[in-house]
């Protein structure tokens, strides 16, 4: 009787020290969680520490002016609040079962609502258990582990706006089980390991159901040690690193029957089709500077990217397929003004180049960082190329300027 009471005295004592653990080192920034944040927010704790809020806000507010050249187009000028956010996490009654809650508000981040579609403010909904610093178990929607610069939360972007790969070929958010495992140190070799299955629809997603689901995987290789700060989470090097750091990861993501053109958006398809979607990323920064190469692929195992309408041949859907490359480079000053460029190309598949052109984008941009990512003013200017399939083209450019501000 004495050594059961005993062991009970010790294993709570080691529960006991475990929270404690947790709750030092538990500041929510885990991978699954696609935000960037300076701090930790606005915080929340109960007397008994069982229960811990964080609240967060950021949004985007810009102006536009777009020029069609080759388009019978006026040109415009746009004004909108691009995003605005507001998250929620924490834990609840012990520190290794973790929640984040991510709303949209913005006209475009919730998009057109059709009849019969959800209103998309639910962002990521996740339930978490962290056991210990390698290991992450969620259950929720959320992003899924894919490329690089999706991961990334469009708050911890250099420029306004993600590249055109990003657009047509990224596997955003879904539903389901996600699994991580961190091994990982700025001072050595690092690694993780990341996997997800989801149901592959998309976010909020209730028009139909099959039996049909998406596989994740996705590996992630450190050769130099970690980036500080978690600095593969943010673009460029508001955060200088004083040996070069390098990132490598390769995704590879299966969705099976899949009712939408890109998977877990876009429009829908007559018919079921099987997508695979194949990333490959780098990231370098050393001190002042900062370079990033993406690759982006999306196939379909069937043998017809397009799908037609049984009631009216006429009327077709189509997977959106083909390959793309992107390449980005930026300098930080002493000041924290940024100087940055991007080039993208994507070429989509021979099936769909009657529906779809061939893209190019060439961007520049100049960022203010005041208070790193979370509080920063960008202007850009992007010119995009867009070779179609009959002999024309359609070529245009914008320029923008962007405030991020957040907590």
């Amino acid at each position: 009787m004495k050594k059961i009471l005993l062991a009970l005295v010790l294993f709570n004592c080691f529960i006991g020290f475990s929270q404690s653990v947790l709750q030092k080192s538990n500041d929510i920034r885990l991978e699954s969680l696609p935000y960037y944040s300076y701090g930790k927010g606005l915080g929340i704790t109960s007397a008994d520490s069982i229960f811990q809020l964080n609240i967060r806000f950021r949004m985007q507010n810009r102006v536009t002016y777009y020029d069609y050249e080759a388009q019978d187009k006026p040109a415009e000028i746009e004004g909108m609040i691009r995003r605005l956010r507001l998250r929620f996490d924490g834990y609840v009654g012990d520190p290794r079962f973790l929640y984040a809650i991510q709303l949209s508000f913005a006209p475009n981040d919730v998009g057109n609502i059709q009849p019969g579609d959800n209103v998309n403010i639910i962002r990521d909904a996740m339930i978490f258990y962290r056991p210990n610093k390698y290991w992450t178990y969620g259950f929720g929607q959320t992003k899924l582990p894919g490329n690089r610069q999706r991961v990334n939360s469009s708050g911890g972007l250099q420029l306004t706006d993600r590249s055109i790969n990003n657009a047509k070929f990224n596997i955003d958010r879904d539903f389901g089980f996600q699994i991580n495992y961190n091994k990982i140190n700025t001072e050595k070799t690092s690694y993780a390991i990341r996997g997800a299955i989801s149901s592959g629809e998309g976010r909020n997603w209730t028009k139909t159901t099959d039996t049909g689901l998406a596989y994740t995987a996705k590996a992630e290789f450190y050769p130099f040690g970690a980036f500080k700060k978690d600095g593969t989470n943010f673009e460029g090097s508001v955060i200088r690193e004083d040996t070069p750091k390098l990132y490598f990861s390769a995704v590879y993501h299966k969705n099976n029957q899949a009712v939408r053109s890109s998977g877990q958006y876009g429009g829908e398809l007559y018919q079921a089709r099987n997508l695979q979607n194949i990333f490959g990323d780098a990231v370098l920064k050393y001190k002042n500077w900062a370079l990033m190469v993406a690759y982006m692929n999306r196939t379909t195992t069937n043998s017809s990217y397009i799908t037609y309408n049984p009631t009216d041949p006429s009327e077709i859907s189509f997977v959106f397929g083909g390959q793309g490359m992107d390449y980005q480079a930026s300098y930080t000053f002493k000041e924290n003004y940024e100087l940055i460029a991007r080039y993208s190309w994507q070429t989509v598949n021979k099936q769909i180049q009657m529906y779809e052109p061939n893209a190019k984008q060439y961007s520049l941009g100049v960022n203010k960082y005041i208070w790193e990512h979370a509080f920063k003013i960008q202007a850009e200017v992007s010119y995009d190329q867009r070779d179609y399939f009959t002999p024309r083209k359609n070529d245009d450019w914008y320029v923008r300027f962007q405030i991020e501000i957040g907590i």
